[in-house]
C-alpha cells in the first residue's frame, strides 16, 4: 500500500505545539475522526491509540514515533502525521524526545496489511537523510509531498 493511499493533507498538522502524549493523541483522534468513510468518534480512536500504547511505546528512535491501533467498526486505513514544534517524552529505548509522529489506524482484521505498512514507515523512518529533509522541510503540503512520495533507496 502507497501512503499517498491513506494520508491526505487535511489529516497532516505541522508546528504544533502539545506538551504531552496525551495531547498528541488527541490531536490525532480529531484529524482520523473527521473522515466521512467512518463511522468512529474521535474518543474511539483516541482509546485505540491508548490502549495500545499501554502495551509498549510506539516510539522507534530518532525522535519519531508511530502510533497505531486497530479499530472495530472501520473498513479502511486512515494515516495522520503531526510534526511537534517541541518533541515530547515517548518512552523511546532511545530516551530521545519524539518530534515527528505518523499515526496509523486500520481494520480489525487486516493484520497483514497493517504489518506491511508499519514495515514501511519503519523504513521510511529509520533514513537519517529523510527524517533530517522532513524537520528541515518548513511548508506542511511540501512535508506531505515527502511522505507520499518516499521510495525506498
Amino acid at each position: 500500500m502507497q501512503i499517498s493511499n491513506i494520508l491526505t493533507p487535511e489529516r497532516m498538522l505541522c508546528h504544533v505545539e502539545v506538551t504531552s502524549k496525551k495531547r498528541v493523541f488527541e490531536y490525532f483522534s480529531r484529524l482520523l475522526a473527521q473522515e466521512e468513510n467512518i463511522e468512529l468518534s474521535s474518543h474511539d480512536i483516541f482509546d485505540s491509540l491508548l490502549i495500545r500504547e499501554r502495551l509498549g511505546s510506539t516510539a522507534i528512535g530518532h525522535g519519531v514515533a508511530i502510533p497505531h491501533a486497530r479499530v472495530v467498526n472501520c473498513d479502511v486505513t486512515l494515516a495522520a502525521f503531526l510534526q511537534l514544534e517541541t518533541g515530547v517524552d515517548f518512552g523511546a529505548l532511545d530516551k530521545q524526545p519524539v518530534d515527528l509522529l505518523f499515526a496509523l489506524m486500520v481494520p480489525e482484521n487486516s493484520t497483514e496489511e497493517h504489518l506491511e505498512i508499519l514495515a514501511q514507515l519503519a523504513g521510511m523512518f529509520q533514513e537519517n537523510n529523510f527524517r533530517d529533509k522532513l524537520r528541515d522541510t518548513k511548508n506542511c503540503q511540501d512535508k506531505f509531498k515527502l511522505l507520499t512520495q518516499w521510495h525506498h533507496g
